[in-house]
C-alpha cells in the first residue's frame, strides 16, 4: 500500500466523491484506509459498559484504498504515487505529476 497515515487524499469513487480528508489509520491486510470525516454511517447502538449512552451514533468506516488518490503537497493535485530509490539508497515516494518527493 502506497498510502500512509496523515496523508491528504481525495475520494474518487462512492457517495463521498470529491471530498478530501486526512488518513487516520491504514489497514494494509485489507487494503483499506480510515479517513477523517469520510464514509460516515449511522449505527443504532445499545448501551454497554464502554458506551453508556444508547441511540443512533455516527461513525466512520474504512474504505478501499483504490477509491482514494493522494493529493500532492507541492502541486495540490490528486496524483499516483511513484516509488523510487534516491541517490543515497533510500526509498522515497514521488508525485507522478511534478516528480517532487512526498514526505
Amino acid at each position: 500500500m502506497k498510502l500512509r497515515r496523515d496523508d491528504n487524499v481525495l475520494v474518487i469513487k462512492g457517495r463521498d466523491r470529491g471530498k478530501q480528508g486526512r488518513i487516520q489509520r491504514t489497514f494494509p491486510e485489507d487494503n483499506k484506509v480510515l479517513i477523517t470525516g469520510i464514509n460516515v454511517v449511522m449505527r443504532h447502538m445499545k448501551p454497554t459498559q464502554a458506551l453508556r449512552q444508547a441511540g443512533i451514533i455516527q461513525k466512520e468506516l474504512p474504505m478501499q484504498a483504490a477509491n482514494v488518490m493522494l493529493v500532492c503537497t507541492h502541486c495540490n493535485l490528486p496524483t499516483r504515487v511513484v516509488t523510487t530509490r534516491l541517490g543515497d539508497g533510500t526509498k522515497a515516494r514521488l508525485c507522478g505529476k511534478c516528480k517532487e518527493v512526498i514526505e
